[in-house]
């Protein structure tokens, strides 16, 4: 009786244990399935490998010369490659990064891959998302911050933090303020357009190429001109961002945002 009980309690251990082990491979295989790698991805994680890691790290998370592309603005708001790939391209001479020659299908495998790392680490960061983006993304000095902020940048020169950024770090989400300051979104150029007649229209620039000029006035009427027939100014609100893209240093954008999210 005492060797049925025994035996008994041997073959539910091991069925227990059966289960276990199934359930933990039906868990890991869950987990790879949610976030599979693709050829594409694959191959962008070899050329990556061979082209980034040295800078950049094994795993995009930042290395002694190249800074966390998993953290990285630019990087989070990449849509098909349109803005890792001109860098790829054309590298940030300013900051050191000189261009990488790869071909078209070798950046789409890296934009594919740096996707790949950015799902995966979504996916796998505990907590709240924001709490877990403050972890990522607040590395900076918000003292250095404002310092940059009211002198070196002449960010002070357009922004009030008591005006239009007041309570921006409520509005934002981490990642959302960081690419917001760093590449602001829906801000239209003016145009300015004289006539041989001399009229002036000015609004917001409808369309521009080596043909043609339109704006948008306040009044909301379009208007269309062909270049050749009218003298025009263009004014772009960003000229400042645009120019601080080339004389940022790491530490500079991680210091403007930690100022920033102080402005609660």
């Amino acid at each position: 009786m005492i060797f049925l009980r025994m035996h008994g309690l041997s073959f539910l251990s091991s069925r227990v244990i059966r289960t276990y082990k199934i359930a933990s491979f039906c868990w890991a295989v869950s987990l790879l399935a949610q976030n599979p790698k693709t050829d594409p991805v694959e191959r962008g994680e070899t050329q990556f490998a061979q082209t980034c890691a040295f800078c950049h790290g094994s795993g995009a998370n930042g290395g002694a010369e190249g800074p966390n592309l998993i953290r990285s603005a630019l990087v989070r708001h990449d849509n098909n490659g349109d803005l890792i790939g001109p860098v790829i391209r054309d590298g940030r001479p300013a900051k050191g990064m000189p261009a990488i020659p790869l071909s078209d299908t070798q950046i789409a495998d890296v934009v594919g891959y740096l996707h790949w790392r950015l799902a995966e680490s979504d996916r796998t960061s505990p907590g709240n998302p924001r709490d877990y983006g403050l972890k990522l993304l607040l590395t900076g000095n918000a003292q250095a911050g404002k310092a940059f902020f009211n002198g070196r940048g002449q960010c002070s020169r357009c922004h009030s933090p008591s005006g239009d950024l007041a309570g921006i770090a409520n509005k934002y989400a981490p990642a959302d303020l960081q690419a917001r300051f760093l590449y602001p979104e829906n801000v239209l150029k003016i145009a300015t357009v004289t006539t041989r007649s001399g009229r002036h229209f000015k609004g917001m620039l409808a369309y521009q190429d080596q043909f043609t000029i339109a704006l948008r006035d306040e009044d909301g009427w379009y208007h269309s001109w062909s270049v050749d027939e009218v003298r025009f100014e263009i004014h772009n609100p960003l000229a400042a961002h645009l120019d601080l893209l080339h004389r940022y240093r790491n530490s500079d954008i991680h210091d403007v945002f930690a100022y920033l999210e102080t402005l609660k």
